[in-house]
Protein backbone atom coordinates (compact mmCIF):
# COMPACT_ATOMS: atom_id res chain seq x y z
CA UNK A 1 0.00 0.00 0.00
CA UNK A 2 2.82 2.40 0.89
CA UNK A 3 4.70 1.63 -2.31
CA UNK A 4 1.52 2.27 -4.34
CA UNK A 5 1.00 5.65 -2.68
CA UNK A 6 4.63 6.58 -3.21
CA UNK A 7 4.40 5.60 -6.87
CA UNK A 8 1.27 7.71 -7.35
CA UNK A 9 2.92 10.71 -5.67
CA UNK A 10 5.96 10.39 -7.92
CA UNK A 11 3.81 10.15 -11.05
CA UNK A 12 1.76 13.17 -9.96
CA UNK A 13 4.98 15.08 -9.29
CA UNK A 14 6.33 14.25 -12.75
CA UNK A 15 3.09 15.18 -14.53
CA UNK A 16 2.61 18.45 -12.63
CA UNK A 17 6.23 19.49 -13.16
CA UNK A 18 6.18 18.60 -16.87
CA UNK A 19 3.00 20.55 -17.59
CA UNK A 20 4.23 23.53 -15.56
CA UNK A 21 7.53 23.62 -17.45
CA UNK A 22 5.82 23.41 -20.85
CA UNK A 23 3.47 26.25 -19.96
CA UNK A 24 6.22 28.39 -18.44
CA UNK A 25 8.37 27.95 -21.56
CA UNK A 26 5.53 29.32 -23.73
CA UNK A 27 4.84 26.12 -25.69
CA UNK A 28 1.11 26.85 -25.66
CA UNK A 29 1.41 30.60 -26.24
CA UNK A 30 -0.55 30.73 -29.50
CA UNK A 31 -3.69 28.89 -28.30
CA UNK A 32 -3.48 30.80 -25.04
CA UNK A 33 -3.60 34.15 -26.85
CA UNK A 34 -6.56 32.93 -28.88
CA UNK A 35 -8.44 31.96 -25.71
CA UNK A 36 -7.55 35.24 -24.00
CA UNK A 37 -8.95 37.18 -26.95
CA UNK A 38 -12.16 35.14 -26.86
CA UNK A 39 -12.70 35.62 -23.14
CA UNK A 40 -11.31 39.09 -22.52
CA UNK A 41 -12.10 41.14 -25.60
CA UNK A 42 -15.84 41.78 -25.56
CA UNK A 43 -17.77 44.70 -27.10
CA UNK A 44 -19.20 47.11 -24.51
CA UNK A 45 -21.29 50.23 -24.65
CA UNK A 46 -19.47 52.85 -26.72
CA UNK A 47 -20.13 56.40 -25.56
CA UNK A 48 -20.46 59.31 -27.97
CA UNK A 49 -17.41 61.14 -26.56
CA UNK A 50 -15.43 60.10 -29.62
CA UNK A 51 -16.43 61.02 -33.19
CA UNK A 52 -14.65 59.73 -36.28
CA UNK A 53 -14.43 61.76 -39.47
CA UNK A 54 -13.38 59.23 -42.05
CA UNK A 55 -11.48 59.80 -45.28
CA UNK A 56 -13.24 57.32 -47.55
CA UNK A 57 -13.78 56.57 -51.24
CA UNK A 58 -16.28 59.42 -51.64
CA UNK A 59 -13.65 61.91 -50.45
CA UNK A 60 -11.16 60.52 -52.93
CA UNK A 61 -13.72 60.90 -55.73
CA UNK A 62 -14.35 64.50 -54.73
CA UNK A 63 -10.82 65.67 -53.97
CA UNK A 64 -8.75 63.20 -55.98
CA UNK A 65 -6.06 60.76 -54.74
CA UNK A 66 -4.90 61.62 -51.21
CA UNK A 67 -1.25 61.90 -52.27
CA UNK A 68 -2.24 64.79 -54.53
CA UNK A 69 -4.29 66.67 -51.96
CA UNK A 70 -3.44 70.24 -51.21
CA UNK A 71 -3.09 70.85 -47.47
CA UNK A 72 -5.89 73.31 -47.76
CA UNK A 73 -8.28 70.33 -47.83
CA UNK A 74 -7.49 69.55 -44.19
CA UNK A 75 -7.44 73.27 -43.44
CA UNK A 76 -11.03 73.53 -44.74
CA UNK A 77 -12.02 70.63 -42.47
CA UNK A 78 -10.51 72.35 -39.42
CA UNK A 79 -12.17 75.62 -40.42
CA UNK A 80 -15.53 73.81 -40.59
CA UNK A 81 -14.99 72.48 -37.06
CA UNK A 82 -14.22 76.02 -35.85
CA UNK A 83 -17.06 77.68 -37.76
CA UNK A 84 -19.29 77.97 -34.68
CA UNK A 85 -17.20 79.35 -31.80
CA UNK A 86 -19.75 78.13 -29.25
CA UNK A 87 -19.95 74.59 -30.60
CA UNK A 88 -16.42 73.47 -31.18
CA UNK A 89 -14.90 70.05 -30.46
CA UNK A 90 -12.83 69.58 -27.30
CA UNK A 91 -10.02 67.79 -29.16
CA UNK A 92 -9.20 67.27 -32.83
CA UNK A 93 -6.68 64.53 -33.64
CA UNK A 94 -5.55 64.33 -37.26
CA UNK A 95 -4.21 60.89 -38.21
CA UNK A 96 -2.46 62.27 -41.32
CA UNK A 97 1.20 63.22 -41.53
CA UNK A 98 2.31 66.68 -42.67
CA UNK A 99 6.08 66.52 -42.56
CA UNK A 100 8.03 69.04 -44.61
CA UNK A 101 6.66 72.11 -46.36
CA UNK A 102 4.77 72.08 -49.64
CA UNK A 103 2.64 74.92 -51.05
CA UNK A 104 3.32 78.01 -48.95
CA UNK A 105 -0.24 79.30 -49.16
CA UNK A 106 -1.91 75.98 -48.24
CA UNK A 107 0.63 75.38 -45.47
CA UNK A 108 -0.15 78.76 -43.98
CA UNK A 109 -3.88 78.15 -44.22
CA UNK A 110 -3.50 74.81 -42.38
CA UNK A 111 -1.38 76.43 -39.66
CA UNK A 112 -3.93 79.22 -39.23
CA UNK A 113 -6.88 76.80 -39.04
CA UNK A 114 -5.11 74.63 -36.47
CA UNK A 115 -4.12 77.71 -34.46
CA UNK A 116 -7.70 78.98 -34.53
CA UNK A 117 -9.03 75.74 -33.09
CA UNK A 118 -6.25 75.51 -30.52
CA UNK A 119 -6.93 71.87 -29.68
CA UNK A 120 -5.37 70.07 -32.63
CA UNK A 121 -3.10 67.06 -32.29
CA UNK A 122 -0.94 66.30 -35.30
CA UNK A 123 0.71 63.02 -36.19
CA UNK A 124 4.28 61.93 -35.74
CA UNK A 125 5.60 58.55 -36.74
CA UNK A 126 8.72 56.56 -35.93
CA UNK A 127 10.35 53.91 -38.08
CA UNK A 128 11.83 51.13 -35.96
CA UNK A 129 14.63 48.80 -36.89
CA UNK A 130 17.63 46.84 -35.74
CA UNK A 131 20.73 48.38 -34.26
CA UNK A 132 23.87 46.56 -33.13
CA UNK A 133 26.30 47.81 -30.57
CA UNK A 134 29.70 46.17 -30.61
CA UNK A 135 31.35 45.79 -27.23
CA UNK A 136 34.73 44.45 -26.32
CA UNK A 137 33.52 40.84 -26.19
CA UNK A 138 29.84 40.90 -27.10
CA UNK A 139 27.43 42.29 -29.66
CA UNK A 140 24.22 43.83 -28.31
CA UNK A 141 21.30 43.90 -30.75
CA UNK A 142 18.38 46.27 -30.19
CA UNK A 143 15.42 45.42 -32.43
CA UNK A 144 13.40 48.45 -31.31
CA UNK A 145 15.68 51.30 -32.26
CA UNK A 146 14.11 54.42 -33.81
CA UNK A 147 15.85 54.68 -37.17
CA UNK A 148 13.73 57.52 -38.55
CA UNK A 149 11.27 59.95 -37.01
CA UNK A 150 8.85 62.22 -38.87
CA UNK A 151 7.19 65.29 -37.35
CA UNK A 152 4.90 68.02 -38.75
CA UNK A 153 6.62 70.91 -40.45
CA UNK A 154 7.88 73.50 -38.01
CA UNK A 155 5.08 76.08 -38.27
CA UNK A 156 2.37 73.46 -37.79
CA UNK A 157 4.32 71.85 -34.99
CA UNK A 158 4.44 75.15 -33.08
CA UNK A 159 0.64 75.56 -33.00
CA UNK A 160 -0.36 71.95 -32.34
CA UNK A 161 0.32 69.12 -29.94
CA UNK A 162 2.16 66.15 -31.38
CA UNK A 163 1.23 62.51 -30.88
CA UNK A 164 2.70 59.32 -32.28
CA UNK A 165 0.39 57.28 -34.53
CA UNK A 166 2.48 54.08 -34.49
CA UNK A 167 0.36 50.95 -34.08
CA UNK A 168 2.41 47.87 -33.24
CA UNK A 169 1.51 44.25 -33.89
CA UNK A 170 2.20 41.44 -31.43
CA UNK A 171 4.36 38.58 -32.66
CA UNK A 172 1.31 36.73 -33.94
CA UNK A 173 0.18 39.71 -36.04
CA UNK A 174 -2.60 40.93 -33.70
CA UNK A 175 -2.72 44.53 -32.43
CA UNK A 176 -3.37 43.82 -28.73
CA UNK A 177 -1.04 46.47 -27.33
CA UNK A 178 -0.69 50.18 -27.82
CA UNK A 179 2.52 52.18 -27.84
CA UNK A 180 2.24 54.79 -25.10
CA UNK A 181 5.29 56.74 -26.25
CA UNK A 182 8.29 56.70 -28.53
CA UNK A 183 11.77 57.98 -27.82
CA UNK A 184 13.24 59.34 -31.05
CA UNK A 185 16.35 60.41 -29.19
CA UNK A 186 17.88 60.15 -25.77
CA UNK A 187 15.88 62.08 -23.17
CA UNK A 188 12.99 62.86 -25.53
CA UNK A 189 9.66 61.10 -25.10
CA UNK A 190 6.75 61.70 -27.49
CA UNK A 191 3.41 60.32 -26.29
CA UNK A 192 0.94 58.63 -28.59
CA UNK A 193 -1.90 60.48 -30.26
CA UNK A 194 -4.55 58.56 -28.23
CA UNK A 195 -2.85 59.47 -24.96
CA UNK A 196 -2.52 63.13 -25.94
CA UNK A 197 -6.17 63.22 -27.01
CA UNK A 198 -7.39 61.53 -23.81
CA UNK A 199 -5.24 63.79 -21.64
CA UNK A 200 -6.39 66.99 -23.40
CA UNK A 201 -10.03 65.90 -23.23
CA UNK A 202 -9.77 64.97 -19.55
CA UNK A 203 -8.22 68.34 -18.68
CA UNK A 204 -11.06 70.19 -20.39
CA UNK A 205 -13.60 68.03 -18.54
CA UNK A 206 -11.90 68.59 -15.21
CA UNK A 207 -10.79 64.98 -14.99
CA UNK A 208 -7.43 63.30 -14.72
CA UNK A 209 -6.19 60.21 -16.49
CA UNK A 210 -3.61 57.79 -15.19
CA UNK A 211 -0.64 56.87 -17.27
CA UNK A 212 -0.75 53.09 -17.70
CA UNK A 213 2.14 50.86 -16.74
CA UNK A 214 4.11 49.73 -19.75
CA UNK A 215 6.76 47.20 -20.58
CA UNK A 216 10.33 48.19 -21.35
CA UNK A 217 9.29 49.16 -24.89
CA UNK A 218 6.45 51.44 -23.81
CA UNK A 219 3.58 49.07 -24.66
CA UNK A 220 0.42 48.49 -22.65
CA UNK A 221 -2.47 46.09 -23.14
CA UNK A 222 -5.64 47.52 -24.67
CA UNK A 223 -9.14 46.42 -23.70
CA UNK A 224 -11.08 47.07 -26.88
CA UNK A 225 -14.56 48.51 -26.47
CA UNK A 226 -15.97 48.19 -29.95
CA UNK A 227 -15.63 46.12 -33.08
CA UNK A 228 -14.93 47.67 -36.49
CA UNK A 229 -17.51 50.35 -37.18
CA UNK A 230 -18.57 50.82 -33.55
CA UNK A 231 -17.28 54.42 -33.35
CA UNK A 232 -18.19 55.41 -36.91
CA UNK A 233 -21.40 57.26 -37.85
CA UNK A 234 -20.74 57.74 -41.57
CA UNK A 235 -19.26 61.23 -41.09
CA UNK A 236 -16.76 61.81 -43.90
CA UNK A 237 -14.29 64.59 -44.59
CA UNK A 238 -16.22 65.82 -47.61
CA UNK A 239 -19.47 65.94 -45.63
CA UNK A 240 -17.74 67.96 -42.91
CA UNK A 241 -16.27 70.42 -45.40
CA UNK A 242 -19.59 70.75 -47.23
CA UNK A 243 -21.41 71.55 -43.99
CA UNK A 244 -23.35 68.29 -43.85
CA UNK A 245 -22.24 67.42 -40.31
CA UNK A 246 -24.21 69.22 -37.62
CA UNK A 247 -21.90 70.66 -34.89
CA UNK A 248 -24.10 68.95 -32.31
CA UNK A 249 -22.39 65.69 -33.23
CA UNK A 250 -18.88 66.89 -32.34
CA UNK A 251 -19.47 69.69 -29.83
CA UNK A 252 -17.15 69.22 -26.81
CA UNK A 253 -16.11 65.79 -28.06
CA UNK A 254 -12.96 64.17 -29.36
CA UNK A 255 -12.86 64.31 -33.17
CA UNK A 256 -10.57 61.85 -34.93
CA UNK A 257 -9.81 62.46 -38.60
CA UNK A 258 -8.12 59.71 -40.57
CA UNK A 259 -8.25 57.13 -43.38
CA UNK A 260 -11.38 54.99 -43.51
CA UNK A 261 -11.06 52.96 -46.69
CA UNK A 262 -9.04 49.84 -47.60
CA UNK A 263 -7.31 51.67 -50.43
CA UNK A 264 -5.32 53.82 -47.98
CA UNK A 265 -3.80 50.70 -46.36
CA UNK A 266 -4.30 51.75 -42.79
CA UNK A 267 -6.09 48.76 -41.26
CA UNK A 268 -5.15 46.18 -38.63
CA UNK A 269 -6.19 42.82 -37.20
CA UNK A 270 -7.43 43.26 -33.65
CA UNK A 271 -8.24 40.74 -30.90
CA UNK A 272 -11.88 41.76 -30.66
CA UNK A 273 -12.69 40.81 -34.28
CA UNK A 274 -10.07 38.86 -36.20
CA UNK A 275 -12.28 38.21 -39.16
CA UNK A 276 -12.56 41.90 -40.12
CA UNK A 277 -9.80 44.50 -40.39
CA UNK A 278 -10.10 47.60 -38.21
CA UNK A 279 -9.01 50.99 -39.55
CA UNK A 280 -6.19 52.68 -37.70
CA UNK A 281 -8.42 55.59 -36.67
CA UNK A 282 -10.79 53.09 -35.00
CA UNK A 283 -7.88 51.48 -33.19
CA UNK A 284 -6.96 54.96 -31.91
CA UNK A 285 -10.57 55.46 -30.76
CA UNK A 286 -10.48 52.19 -28.80
CA UNK A 287 -7.20 53.18 -27.15
CA UNK A 288 -8.61 56.59 -26.18
CA UNK A 289 -11.67 54.90 -24.67
CA UNK A 290 -9.40 52.56 -22.70
CA UNK A 291 -7.36 55.51 -21.38
CA UNK A 292 -10.40 57.55 -20.43
CA UNK A 293 -11.97 54.61 -18.59
CA UNK A 294 -8.70 53.74 -16.87
CA UNK A 295 -9.40 50.17 -17.91
CA UNK A 296 -5.80 49.03 -17.60
CA UNK A 297 -4.75 45.43 -17.17
CA UNK A 298 -1.66 44.21 -15.39
CA UNK A 299 -0.06 40.81 -15.80
CA UNK A 300 -0.38 38.74 -12.65
CA UNK A 301 3.07 37.66 -11.40
CA UNK A 302 4.30 34.62 -13.28
CA UNK A 303 5.77 33.02 -10.18
CA UNK A 304 2.32 33.08 -8.57
CA UNK A 305 0.66 31.56 -11.64
CA UNK A 306 3.36 28.91 -12.03
CA UNK A 307 3.00 27.91 -8.38
CA UNK A 308 -0.79 27.77 -8.61
CA UNK A 309 -0.61 25.71 -11.81
CA UNK A 310 1.74 23.18 -10.22
CA UNK A 311 -0.35 22.79 -7.07
CA UNK A 312 -3.63 22.43 -8.97
CA UNK A 313 -2.16 19.88 -11.40
CA UNK A 314 -0.58 17.87 -8.61
CA UNK A 315 -3.78 17.76 -6.53
CA UNK A 316 -6.01 17.02 -9.53
CA UNK A 317 -3.91 14.07 -10.67
CA UNK A 318 -3.87 12.63 -7.16
CA UNK A 319 -7.66 12.89 -7.13
CA UNK A 320 -8.19 11.38 -10.61
CA UNK A 321 -5.67 8.58 -10.43
CA UNK A 322 -7.34 5.18 -9.90
CA UNK A 323 -10.76 6.84 -9.68
CA UNK A 324 -13.80 6.12 -11.83
CA UNK A 325 -15.05 8.41 -14.60
CA UNK A 326 -18.29 9.13 -12.77
CA UNK A 327 -16.19 11.02 -10.21
CA UNK A 328 -13.42 12.44 -12.37
CA UNK A 329 -15.58 13.78 -15.21
CA UNK A 330 -17.72 16.09 -13.00
CA UNK A 331 -14.54 17.13 -11.19
CA UNK A 332 -12.94 18.08 -14.50
CA UNK A 333 -15.96 20.12 -15.63
CA UNK A 334 -16.23 21.94 -12.30
CA UNK A 335 -12.51 22.70 -12.12
CA UNK A 336 -12.41 23.89 -15.74
CA UNK A 337 -15.33 26.26 -15.14
CA UNK A 338 -13.77 27.52 -11.91
CA UNK A 339 -10.40 28.10 -13.60
CA UNK A 340 -11.86 30.00 -16.56
CA UNK A 341 -14.30 31.89 -14.34
CA UNK A 342 -11.48 32.91 -12.01
CA UNK A 343 -9.45 34.25 -14.94
CA UNK A 344 -12.40 36.31 -16.20
CA UNK A 345 -13.08 37.61 -12.69
CA UNK A 346 -9.42 38.58 -12.18
CA UNK A 347 -9.48 40.29 -15.56
CA UNK A 348 -12.42 42.40 -14.43
CA UNK A 349 -10.28 43.40 -11.44
CA UNK A 350 -7.44 44.43 -13.73
CA UNK A 351 -5.24 41.33 -13.64
CA UNK A 352 -4.37 39.27 -16.70
CA UNK A 353 -3.62 35.61 -16.14
CA UNK A 354 -2.54 32.75 -18.35
CA UNK A 355 -6.08 31.64 -18.93
CA UNK A 356 -5.14 28.42 -20.74
CA UNK A 357 -2.61 27.06 -18.27
CA UNK A 358 -4.86 25.46 -15.67
CA UNK A 359 -7.68 24.33 -18.01
CA UNK A 360 -5.19 22.74 -20.39
CA UNK A 361 -3.24 21.15 -17.54
CA UNK A 362 -6.41 19.70 -16.02
CA UNK A 363 -7.54 18.29 -19.36
CA UNK A 364 -4.16 16.70 -20.07
CA UNK A 365 -4.08 15.16 -16.61
CA UNK A 366 -7.65 13.92 -17.01
CA UNK A 367 -6.75 12.20 -20.28
CA UNK A 368 -3.56 10.84 -18.71
CA UNK A 369 -5.44 9.47 -15.70
CA UNK A 370 -8.13 7.90 -17.90
CA UNK A 371 -5.45 6.34 -20.09
CA UNK A 372 -3.52 5.14 -17.05
CA UNK A 373 -6.65 3.71 -15.46
CA UNK A 374 -7.52 1.96 -18.72
CA UNK A 375 -4.05 0.45 -19.02
CA UNK A 376 -4.11 -0.66 -15.39
CA UNK A 377 -7.58 -2.15 -15.83
CA UNK A 378 -6.42 -3.97 -18.97
CA UNK A 379 -3.39 -5.37 -17.14
CA UNK A 380 -5.51 -6.36 -14.17
CA UNK A 381 -8.02 -7.96 -16.51
CA UNK A 382 -5.22 -9.84 -18.17
CA UNK A 383 -3.84 -10.97 -14.82
CA UNK A 384 -7.29 -12.01 -13.63
CA UNK A 385 -7.86 -13.85 -16.88
CA UNK A 386 -4.59 -15.70 -16.54
CA UNK A 387 -5.36 -16.55 -12.94
CA UNK A 388 -8.95 -17.51 -13.79
CA UNK A 389 -7.71 -19.82 -16.51
CA UNK A 390 -5.89 -21.82 -13.86
CA UNK A 391 -9.22 -22.69 -12.29
CA UNK A 392 -11.52 -22.68 -15.33
CA UNK A 393 -10.94 -23.86 -18.89
CA UNK A 394 -9.50 -21.06 -21.06
CA UNK A 395 -12.32 -21.37 -23.58
CA UNK A 396 -14.85 -20.93 -20.76
CA UNK A 397 -13.00 -17.82 -19.62
CA UNK A 398 -13.03 -16.51 -23.18
CA UNK A 399 -16.74 -17.12 -23.49
CA UNK A 400 -17.42 -15.25 -20.24
CA UNK A 401 -15.28 -12.30 -21.29
CA UNK A 402 -17.00 -12.21 -24.69
CA UNK A 403 -20.57 -12.46 -23.46
CA UNK A 404 -20.18 -10.40 -20.29
CA UNK A 405 -22.02 -10.88 -17.03
CA UNK A 406 -24.99 -12.57 -18.71
CA UNK A 407 -22.86 -15.66 -19.15
CA UNK A 408 -22.38 -15.83 -15.37
CA UNK A 409 -26.04 -16.45 -14.59
CA UNK A 410 -27.21 -19.81 -13.33
CA UNK A 411 -28.71 -22.06 -15.97
CA UNK A 412 -27.80 -24.28 -18.87
CA UNK A 413 -28.84 -25.62 -22.22
CA UNK A 414 -28.98 -29.09 -23.76
CA UNK A 415 -26.30 -29.78 -26.35
CA UNK A 416 -24.59 -32.83 -27.82
CA UNK A 417 -21.13 -33.18 -26.34
CA UNK A 418 -18.32 -35.73 -26.17
CA UNK A 419 -17.35 -36.38 -22.54
CA UNK A 420 -14.02 -37.79 -21.35
CA UNK A 421 -13.09 -39.14 -17.92
CA UNK A 422 -9.63 -40.35 -16.93
CA UNK A 423 -8.40 -41.81 -13.65
CA UNK A 424 -5.23 -43.39 -12.23
CA UNK A 425 -5.54 -47.09 -11.48
CA UNK A 426 -4.58 -47.99 -7.93
CA UNK A 427 -3.99 -44.40 -6.86
CA UNK A 428 -5.46 -44.93 -3.36
CA UNK A 429 -3.13 -47.82 -2.65
CA UNK A 430 -0.19 -45.84 -4.03
CA UNK A 431 -1.06 -42.87 -1.80
CA UNK A 432 -0.93 -45.06 1.33
CA UNK A 433 2.67 -46.06 0.76
CA UNK A 434 3.97 -42.67 -0.33
CA UNK A 435 4.55 -39.47 1.60
CA UNK A 436 2.10 -36.58 1.05
CA UNK A 437 4.79 -34.64 -0.75
CA UNK A 438 5.41 -37.50 -3.18
CA UNK A 439 1.69 -37.90 -3.78
CA UNK A 440 1.29 -34.20 -4.59
CA UNK A 441 4.37 -34.36 -6.83
CA UNK A 442 2.97 -37.27 -8.86
CA UNK A 443 -0.55 -35.86 -8.96
CA UNK A 444 0.51 -32.43 -10.20
CA UNK A 445 2.56 -33.87 -13.05
CA UNK A 446 -0.22 -36.24 -14.03
CA UNK A 447 -2.95 -33.56 -13.96
CA UNK A 448 -0.71 -31.19 -15.93
CA UNK A 449 -0.32 -33.87 -18.56
CA UNK A 450 -4.06 -34.59 -18.84
CA UNK A 451 -5.00 -30.91 -18.99
CA UNK A 452 -2.39 -30.29 -21.68
CA UNK A 453 -3.85 -33.09 -23.81
CA UNK A 454 -7.37 -31.68 -23.41
CA UNK A 455 -6.28 -28.16 -24.33
CA UNK A 456 -4.30 -29.48 -27.31
CA UNK A 457 -7.57 -30.57 -28.89
CA UNK A 458 -9.55 -27.49 -27.75
CA UNK A 459 -11.55 -29.30 -25.12
CA UNK A 460 -13.22 -27.77 -22.08
CA UNK A 461 -11.43 -28.88 -18.93
CA UNK A 462 -14.34 -29.24 -16.54
CA UNK A 463 -12.78 -30.26 -13.24
CA UNK A 464 -10.29 -32.37 -11.31
CA UNK A 465 -11.90 -34.88 -8.94
CA UNK A 466 -9.06 -36.22 -6.87
CA UNK A 467 -6.93 -38.10 -9.38
CA UNK A 468 -9.68 -37.97 -12.02
CA UNK A 469 -10.04 -35.45 -14.83
CA UNK A 470 -13.30 -34.57 -16.58
CA UNK A 471 -13.41 -32.79 -19.92
CA UNK A 472 -15.89 -32.34 -22.75
CA UNK A 473 -16.07 -31.08 -26.33
CA UNK A 474 -18.89 -29.15 -28.02
CA UNK A 475 -19.48 -26.44 -25.42
CA UNK A 476 -19.25 -23.60 -24.66
CA UNK A 477 -17.56 -23.20 -28.04
CA UNK A 478 -19.04 -25.16 -30.89
CA UNK A 479 -16.78 -27.97 -32.13
CA UNK A 480 -17.27 -29.31 -35.66
CA UNK A 481 -15.83 -32.72 -34.71
CA UNK A 482 -16.11 -33.12 -30.92
CA UNK A 483 -15.97 -36.96 -30.80
CA UNK A 484 -12.82 -37.23 -32.90
CA UNK A 485 -11.07 -34.59 -30.78
CA UNK A 486 -12.11 -36.34 -27.58
CA UNK A 487 -10.75 -39.65 -28.88
CA UNK A 488 -7.44 -38.08 -29.92
CA UNK A 489 -7.13 -36.49 -26.49
CA UNK A 490 -7.85 -39.86 -24.83
CA UNK A 491 -5.16 -41.59 -26.86
CA UNK A 492 -2.67 -38.81 -26.07
CA UNK A 493 -3.47 -39.16 -22.37
CA UNK A 494 -2.72 -42.90 -22.46
CA UNK A 495 0.54 -42.23 -24.31
CA UNK A 496 1.42 -39.36 -21.97
CA UNK A 497 0.71 -41.54 -18.93
CA UNK A 498 3.15 -44.18 -20.23
CA UNK A 499 5.88 -41.57 -20.71
CA UNK A 500 5.19 -40.04 -17.29
CA UNK A 501 5.20 -43.50 -15.70
CA UNK A 502 8.71 -44.18 -17.00
CA UNK A 503 9.88 -40.84 -15.63
CA UNK A 504 8.29 -41.41 -12.23
CA UNK A 505 9.77 -44.92 -12.04
CA UNK A 506 13.22 -43.38 -12.26
CA UNK A 507 12.50 -40.51 -9.85
CA UNK A 508 10.30 -41.97 -7.09
CA UNK A 509 10.14 -45.67 -7.96
CA UNK A 510 6.44 -45.63 -8.83
CA UNK A 511 4.47 -46.27 -12.00
CA UNK A 512 1.05 -45.00 -13.00
CA UNK A 513 -1.55 -46.45 -15.33
CA UNK A 514 -4.71 -44.69 -16.41
CA UNK A 515 -8.11 -45.74 -17.63
CA UNK A 516 -10.11 -43.51 -19.94
CA UNK A 517 -13.79 -43.42 -20.88
CA UNK A 518 -15.38 -41.45 -23.73
CA UNK A 519 -19.08 -41.08 -24.45
CA UNK A 520 -21.13 -38.92 -26.80
CA UNK A 521 -24.69 -37.67 -26.47
CA UNK A 522 -26.96 -34.95 -25.13
CA UNK A 523 -26.19 -33.23 -21.82
CA UNK A 524 -27.15 -30.08 -19.98
CA UNK A 525 -24.21 -27.67 -20.05
CA UNK A 526 -24.02 -24.37 -18.14
CA UNK A 527 -23.50 -22.73 -14.78
CA UNK A 528 -24.49 -25.04 -11.95
CA UNK A 529 -24.50 -24.26 -8.24
CA UNK A 530 -25.55 -21.17 -6.30
CA UNK A 531 -25.35 -17.44 -6.93
CA UNK A 532 -22.25 -17.25 -4.70
CA UNK A 533 -20.48 -20.37 -5.94
CA UNK A 534 -21.03 -22.00 -9.30
CA UNK A 535 -19.27 -24.29 -11.76
CA UNK A 536 -19.44 -24.38 -15.51
CA UNK A 537 -20.07 -28.08 -16.03
CA UNK A 538 -22.11 -30.73 -17.81
CA UNK A 539 -24.66 -33.06 -16.25
CA UNK A 540 -26.84 -35.85 -17.54
CA UNK A 541 -26.78 -39.50 -18.49
CA UNK A 542 -24.12 -38.95 -21.14
CA UNK A 543 -21.75 -37.68 -18.44
CA UNK A 544 -22.58 -40.49 -16.01
CA UNK A 545 -22.05 -43.11 -18.71
CA UNK A 546 -18.65 -41.66 -19.58
CA UNK A 547 -17.63 -41.84 -15.92
CA UNK A 548 -18.71 -45.51 -15.71
CA UNK A 549 -16.83 -46.34 -18.92
CA UNK A 550 -13.68 -44.89 -17.35
CA UNK A 551 -14.29 -46.74 -14.07
CA UNK A 552 -14.32 -50.08 -15.91
CA UNK A 553 -11.38 -49.36 -18.24
CA UNK A 554 -8.15 -51.19 -17.25
CA UNK A 555 -4.89 -49.28 -17.12
CA UNK A 556 -3.71 -48.17 -20.53
CA UNK A 557 -7.15 -48.68 -22.12
CA UNK A 558 -9.78 -46.32 -23.57
CA UNK A 559 -13.39 -47.51 -23.42
CA UNK A 560 -15.90 -45.88 -25.74
CA UNK A 561 -19.62 -46.23 -26.39
CA UNK A 562 -21.24 -47.27 -29.68
CA UNK A 563 -22.27 -43.60 -30.27
CA UNK A 564 -18.60 -42.66 -30.17
CA UNK A 565 -17.60 -45.51 -32.45
CA UNK A 566 -20.22 -44.58 -35.01
CA UNK A 567 -19.04 -40.96 -35.03
CA UNK A 568 -15.40 -41.84 -35.75
CA UNK A 569 -15.95 -44.91 -37.91
CA UNK A 570 -13.43 -45.02 -40.72
CA UNK A 571 -11.05 -42.70 -38.88
CA UNK A 572 -10.41 -44.62 -35.67
CA UNK A 573 -9.71 -48.28 -34.94
CA UNK A 574 -11.77 -49.90 -32.22
CA UNK A 575 -12.89 -53.41 -31.29
CA UNK A 576 -15.45 -55.07 -29.05
CA UNK A 577 -14.38 -56.28 -25.60
CA UNK A 578 -13.35 -59.92 -25.29
CA UNK A 579 -15.55 -60.19 -22.24
CA UNK A 580 -18.51 -57.80 -22.47
CA UNK A 581 -19.40 -55.99 -19.28
CA UNK A 582 -22.62 -54.44 -18.06
CA UNK A 583 -22.57 -50.83 -16.88
CA UNK A 584 -24.54 -49.88 -13.80
CA UNK A 585 -27.81 -48.21 -14.78
CA UNK A 586 -27.62 -49.42 -18.37
CA UNK A 587 -29.83 -51.99 -19.98
CA UNK A 588 -28.47 -55.16 -21.44
CA UNK A 589 -27.13 -54.68 -24.89
CA UNK A 590 -25.33 -51.38 -24.21
CA UNK A 591 -22.24 -51.87 -26.31
CA UNK A 592 -18.78 -50.99 -25.01
CA UNK A 593 -15.74 -50.94 -27.27
CA UNK A 594 -12.02 -50.50 -26.83
CA UNK A 595 -10.38 -47.61 -28.73
CA UNK A 596 -7.14 -48.68 -30.35
CA UNK A 597 -5.96 -45.67 -32.38
CA UNK A 598 -6.31 -43.70 -35.60
CA UNK A 599 -6.62 -45.47 -38.92
CA UNK A 600 -3.41 -45.51 -40.93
Amino acid sequence: MKSEKTRNLIIALIWATSITLLCALGVFRSPELWLQDKLYQKPVYVSDDIVIIGIDENDIKEFGPTNSWDRSVMARALEALASDPKRRPAVVAVDVQYSGTSNEESDARLVKAASELGCVITATQAAFGEKRTFGSATVITDYFTVLNYEEPFEALKNVTTQGSINIMYDKDGIARHSLLYVQPEEGKRVYSMPFQAAKMYAEKKGMTITEPETDERGHFYVSYSGKPGAFYNDFTLSKLINGQVDPVFYENRIVLIGPYTPGLQDSFITPIEKGEMMYGIEVQANVIKCLLDGNFKHNAPDYFQIGALWLVCFAFFIFCNNRRLRFTTPALVICELLAIGSSVWLYSLGYMTHVLWIPLGLFVLFVASVGGNYIRAALERQNVTRTFERYVAPNVVGEILKEGTDSLKLGGKTVDIAVLFVDIRGFTTMSERLSPEEVVFILNQYLSMTSACVERYNGTLDKFIGDATMAFWGAPIKDEDPVYHACMAALDIVKGADELSAKLKAEVGEEIHVGVGVNYGPAVVGNMGSERRMDYTAIGDTVNTSARLEANAPGGMVYISRSVADAVKGRMKFEPLEKPIKLKGKADGFEILSLIGPEE
